[in-house]
């Protein structure tokens, strides 16, 4: 059996669903994944999916993990291989003399011992992490504390921008082989690597399921054209370009309606603007909101839209393409990868809102060119960004790159184990064996 561990930032989440389908996607192909997330959930039990509540019980939470845990963790790593540890806490600290960089350094630390002590006792010699910000680099720690192979999948464009920052050039030497979401991303660690690294760099698309994200049946229509846009609430994704295109459309008489569905800091002052412009009969804030209160959305929406100014390929436009709504968004980084402007959808030029309300306006009062953007923007997820076939040619890749045929062997450890009793270290032999995977 294929054995890999996955660490995540935080595990479940709304804005990580894509991690939640590709770990499932894997398990299905007869892959064993184990996922660590540095956080928890980022909601409630209560208000977790059944698909999150599931995933949720068996992962591993490194915050929760305790004093007593990071204590063992660390005293074992230091008995088994204080070469390691000392690796491990160079390489935190390689961060130069900048006082907070050095105690996020330290943080990084304490978390990568307990992840890499977490693995050994797993049997797992492998972990992938998405994203090449925070959760990379304390995996990119964990790999020099513990004899664990690396990889990665870049999204882009957070990561790019500060990449000396995320030490993004000495990831990349680290891993094994990077995914990248789309050919956008791949230039991008192309032109911050040297070209002996290439070789590492995967097109690895991520995908929705078609079953799943299918065109509603017809709709009654209230007499407003409906237009729908999923996101965290921050400043890359534009929102506040669309709240304007919206004016706009409401100065000219469109009789439009934007649902806004998600939840961030930059809430407050949407919702400003809403109010200084005259604009509450025209937008609803929904929040944060699960999975299928989402796809409720999507089947009343007659457009979505996505304003952003940085994005790598969007999840959330191919879910609603899948569901057949024409979509508008920004000719910037990934984008035009999943739409084909004019053929799949509508592309403007990012921060132009007035282009934004033409693009939305064309869509509100010509239902065969709705008909025909949606249809054809189906048909592009279906051939290129399915999940189910996506996740094979992700497991293609686990296959090709580790160990030839996907499979990451330990050999059967001998642990001495140092542990904690009324405040002083003994020494406890566990001799484990374990089968060949």
């Amino acid at each position: 059996m294929r054995r890999l561990a996955y660490l995540v930032s935080q595990y479940p989440a709304v804005s990580h669903t894509f991690i939640l389908r590709e770990v499932r996607g894997l398990r299905a192909l007869g892959f064993d994944v184990r996922v660590a997330s540095v956080n928890s959930p980022d909601r409630p039990d209560e208000h977790l999916t059944t698909e999150e509540r599931e995933e949720a019980a068996r992962t591993f939470f490194v915050k929760r993990a305790g004093a007593a845990r990071v204590l063992r963790a660390h005293l074992s790593t230091l008995w088994r291989d204080p070469r390691g540890w000392l690796r491990g806490l160079r390489c935190a600290l390689d961060v130069g003399t900048d006082a907070r960089r050095l105690l996020w350094g330290l943080f990084y630390f304490g978390e990568a011992v307990v992840v890499s002590d977490w693995m050994r006792r797993e049997g797992l010699g492998h972990l992938h992490v998405h994203f090449g910000t925070a959760a990379s680099t304390v995996a990119l720690v964990a790999s020099r504390v513990a004899p664990v192979t690396l990889s990665m999948t870049v999204h882009g464009p957070d990561e790019f921008y500060d990449a000396p920052g995320y030490r993004l050039e000495e990831k990349i030497e680290a891993c094994d082989f990077v995914a990248c979401i789309g050919t956008y991303a791949r230039s991008q660690v192309m032109k911050l690597s040297s070209p002996s690294q290439w070789s590492k760099f995967e097109v690895s698309p991520l995908g929705v399921d078609p079953d799943l994200f299918v065109p509603p049946p017809p709709h009654a229509a209230d007499g407003r054209f409906e237009v729908l846009c999923v996101g965290r609430l921050v400043p890359a994704k534009g929102q506040h370009v669309l709240l304007a295109a919206v004016e706009r459309m409401a100065r000219r008489g469109v009789p439009v309606l934007l649902r806004v569905a998600g939840d961030g800091p930059d809430r407050a002052s949407l919702e400003g603007f809403v109010d200084a412009h005259g604009l509450r009969d025209h937008v609803v804030f929904e929040g944060a909101v699960n999975q299928d209160r989402v796809r409720e959305f999507y089947a009343r929406a007659d457009a979505f839209a996505l304003a952003s100014f940085a994005e790598g390929i969007p999840v959330v436009l191919m879910e609603a393409m899948s569901m057949g709504i024409p979509c508008v968004s920004t000719c910037i980084t990934g984008i035009p990868e999943l739409i084909r402007d004019g053929i799949d959808g509508l592309l403007v030029p990012a921060s132009d809102d007035e282009a934004l309300a033409d693009a939305l306006e064309r869509l509100a009062s010509d239902r065969e060119l709705r008909r025909g953007l949606g249809a054809s923007a189906r048909l592009r997820v279906r051939a290129k960004y399915d999940l189910g076939r996506n996740t094979h040619r992700l497991a293609e890749i686990y296959a090709r790159r580790l160990d030839g045929d996907g499979v990451t062997r330990l050999p059967d450890p001998v642990r001495d184990e140092p542990t904690v009793s009324n405040g002083c270290l003994t020494v406890a032999k566990e001799v484990t064996t374990r089968k060949a995977a």
